[in-house]
């Protein structure tokens, strides 16, 4: 488990909460510093772990997905889209179990 953060190619921030077999399970908002990026991380290590941060959709074409809030309501991260709820609802419980993870990988450059 662990953060990678990276730069794209718009020159935005943003960083992936990867599970211990490598799989990505939450993807960070971008930010317009790297600094910004380190604080969306640390904040998903406070919200992390609690239910109540979790808000749990459907996207248009069907599939289900979470986002990640913080207390203010504003939205750290994001899931990819999956087939089943039940599988929505194991990703929710992987970031649940990850996102403690003090390892940050600096894939930015710099």
């Amino acid at each position: 488990m662990s953060y990678d953060l990276k730069k794209d190619k718009s020159g935005q921030f943003t960083f992936n909460l990867k599970a211990g077999n490598g799989q990505v399970i939450l993807t960070g908002q971008s930010y317009a510093s790297k600094q910004g990026a380190q604080d969306g991380i640390a904040s998903v290590r406070a919200h992390g772990a609690d239910d109540a941060n979790f808000e749990l959709k459907t996207s248009v074409a069907g599939e289900p997905f979470f986002v990640l809030k913080a207390k203010n309501g504003q939205i750290i991260g994001k899931s990819e889209m999956y087939s089943s709820t039940g599988a929505r609802d194991n990703g929710v419980a992987s970031v649940k179990s990850n996102s403690s993870s003090t390892t940050v990988n600096d894939l930015t450059g710099g």
